[in-house]
């Protein structure tokens, strides 16, 4: 059984969709996009979390207006009962308050949390497009011992996200990797939403990777099967973190299971962002 956990969007009515159609074993990512703000992020996760969810929301730094507002957010997942957090850079051009980047957020969380909260970071199988390569791995390396694990941007590419975790390794980074995988979704609604999820990089990537990416972007209806079975059971990838774009209907009971057939629904996310 391969772990699998289902990134949200935490739009209007999103929690009411959840509770009917996801099962409370799912463990959920609440993404945090700029035009929505933080305070949605965490809004939309606490409520999850009462409900019965193990939720995981997302902190963009440059969203972030303050250190007592981090400090609130802190407050708010410990008397929800959430654990865990993913830190990006963000992709406001300028930063709402003091922080530029995800370190020193990731700082702040173990300096006010007593090292108590997981924090999971991104990664970039596939590179990054304004950040050099030895840049983000300076930047792992860096953030290593203040994290719990690596979320890889939106991949189509096996051998990609086995040799990124396998460079991490030999580069001393030993964090577990959650391989970002996309579900079928027409190529339609793939391009429509591409700007506001941010994977305007996933396209250009994909536009230069073959076969199967001309089939996505062909309009056919792409199935994440054949990349988590090269996934599954390999070193250093703990699960598959699917990007949905909130198309819960098709997450199914096995989600929670985390078996490979639960990767069948027509599920796709934008690549996790900046360090």
């Amino acid at each position: 059984m391969f772990p699998t956990r289902i990134e949200i969007i935490p739009s209007t009515g999103i929690v009411d969709m959840v509770q009917e159609l996801v099962p409370r074993t799912t463990t959920l990512t609440m993404t945090c996009l700029p035009h929505h703000g933080i305070e949605r992020t965490v809004r939309a996760s606490v409520e999850l979390a009462a409900l019965g969810y193990k939720v995981i929301p997302h902190l963009a730094a440059r969203s972030l207006q303050s250190r007592s507002e981090l400090t609130g957010i802190l407050r708010d997942c410990d008397v929800a009962g959430i654990k865990e957090v993913f830190v990006i850079g963000g992709d406001r051009k300028n930063s709402a308050g003091p922080y530029e980047s995800a370190l020193p957020v990731l700082q702040d969380i173990a300096q006010y949390t007593g090292g108590m909260m997981r924090a999971g970071v991104a990664g970039y199988p596939e590179g990054h497009p304004t950040v050099a390569a030895l840049d983000l791995l300076d930047a792992l390396q860096d953030k290593q011992h203040l994290a719990t694990s690596v979320v890889t941007q939106m991949c189509f590419d096996a051998p990609k996200i086995l040799d990124f975790a396998a460079l991490l390794r030999r580069e001393g980074v030993d964090l577990p990797v959650w391989a970002g995988v996309a579900g079928s979704v027409p190529r339609t609604k793939l391009v429509a939403l591409a700007t506001k999820i941010g994977v305007g990089s996933s396209l250009k990537f994909l536009s230069r990777k073959g076969p199967l990416a001309r089939k996505l972007l062909s309009g056919d209806r792409y199935s994440p099967d054949p990349l988590v079975a090269a996934l599954e059971n390999q070193p250093g990838i703990a699960g598959i973190h699917l990007y949905s774009f909130n198309n819960l209907d098709a997450v199914p009971n096995e989600a929670a299971a985390s078996s490979t057939k639960a990767l069948q629904p027509e599920l796709i996310r934008g690549a996790a962002r900046d360090i």
